[in-house]
């Protein structure tokens, strides 16, 4: 009769484990969707002046754009296999920051 309840509070605190890393992952994601929007938005701060747009209408268009880039980038990931990795996160996140290089795990697939 232990071994049962053995078994079931092993699997509860295995489930509440990948629930704290889950939650984790998702405050990470959801983070750098707000610096995505940050820095995409800040970025045509001097474009949106020359070009006549109001400062607050450029912000919010290049913040968005930004942001769906990721999401778009996240949503393709997942359909893939079902699951998003952090060099899935990574690699998507990169392509948005030109900068920053693909991580290493996306070139071995």
């Amino acid at each position: 009769m232990l071994r049962p309840v053995a078994t079931s509070l092993v699997r509860t605190m295995e489930g509440r484990h990948k629930m704290a890393a889950n939650t984790e992952k998702t405050k990470m994601v959801l983070s750098r969707i707000m610096a995505v929007f940050a820095a995409s938005g800040l970025s045509v701060i001097g474009a949106g002046a020359i070009a006549g747009v109001e400062l607050t209408q450029a912000i919010l268009m290049a913040g968005i754009g930004g942001v769906a880039t990721v999401v778009e980038g996240l949503s393709r990931a997942y359909l893939q296999d079902g699951k998003l990795t952090a060099a899935e996160i990574d690699d998507v996140f990169a392509a948005v920051d030109k900068k920053r290089a693909p991580s290493k795990g996306a070139a071995s697939k």
